[in-house]
């Protein structure tokens, strides 16, 4: 992982070629995201959020909107920015958008300047965490998905990009009406209370531990963001019915999914497909600049 694509002859490499090449071969270029979890096109001009948003529509896979904590913004059609919390902080593993009812089943990300130093977006099998827990903690895995897991998270009401979670609840939800935001968040499948401070705290579940897709072998993908919201200042992650997780738990499988992740260093005009049902993506702190940009397709 990833497979990788390159031109065919170093005179092949326009977009134009590109475009036409992967009109030609749709279906087998979907079928390569899911058998290989990762494609990736490397060595062709894509100079611009115009190209990796021509390349994004040229499948006709239908957009899906982000929902969630981290601050983007709105470059053209399909495309975003990236998470915009601070470089120096590192973006733990997770499958996008894996807390919402409906989530996207490929993230796409382009590099548009890859960083001097650092700046990985590491990822993960996602399969081969859940038989390594399963193998280590079968009874708890076994409990947890019994009972399901319940998450709760706070969003201010404004965005803050000096943090990787600054979301504010209006831009996520789209409204600054708080009747609005409830009603779509409920939707989504959240429950919301108000703080008094006007941020908001989200709660949600149950939800999965683990999830079987259509199309992998049957394997049950570790589908959760327990390591990354567990014990956290403006999240929490437990079992539904309140029932603590062992920290122990929590702490294994955080060394799990670093041992299985594959390090993943930007080339600029870098086009990554990233299979969201089997892999769990990240990014390294890095020196700056860095821009990656993102669309989220079903």
């Amino acid at each position: 992982m990833p497979l990788v694509l390159n031109p065919i002859e170093p005179n092949k490499n326009d977009i134009k070629s590109l475009l036409k090449s992967l009109e030609s071969n749709k279906e087998w270029f979907d079928n390569m995201i899911t058998k290989n979890s990762a494609v990736l096109l490397r060595g062709f001009d894509v100079n611009n959020a115009q190209n990796f948003n021509d390349i994004v529509e040229i499948f006709g896979w239908e957009d899906i909107r982000y929902v969630g904590p981290a601050p983007r913004t709105h470059i053209y059609k399909r495309v975003w920015t990236a998470n915009e919390g601070p470089l120096s902080e590192f973006i733990y593993f997770h499958h996008e958008m894996v807390l919402i009812k409906e989530f996207p089943k490929k993230v796409i990300l382009y590099c548009e300047i890859p960083p001097p130093e650092g700046g990985e977006t590491p990822f993960v099998p996602s399969f081969r965490v859940t038989e390594r827990m399963i193998e280590e903690f079968p009874e708890i895995v076994e409990e947890i998905e019994k009972k399901g897991l319940k998450y709760t998270f706070t969003a201010p009401s404004k965005n803050d990009k000096a943090s990787m979670r600054g979301r504010g609840w209006e831009d996520a939800f789209g409204t600054s009406d708080p009747a609005e935001a409830e009603t779509r968040a409920k939707a989504l499948g959240m429950e919301m209370e108000w703080l008094p401070n006007g941020g908001v705290k989200t709660i949600l579940g149950p939800r999965y531990l683990t999830r079987v897709f259509e199309g992998r072998k049957g394997r049950k993908m570790w589908f959760n963001t327990l390591v990354g919201m567990y014990g956290k200042d403006i999240s929490s992650a437990m079992m539904f019915d309140g029932t603590e997780i062992p920290e122990n738990f929590v702490k294994r499988c955080e060394e799990i999914i670093e041992e299985e992740s594959i390090q993943f260093k930007w080339q600029k005009n870098d086009v990554l497909f990233l299979d969201n049902f089997a892999t769990l993506h990240a990014r390294r702190p890095s020196l700056p600049p860095r821009k990656v940009l993102v669309a989220t397709c079903k």
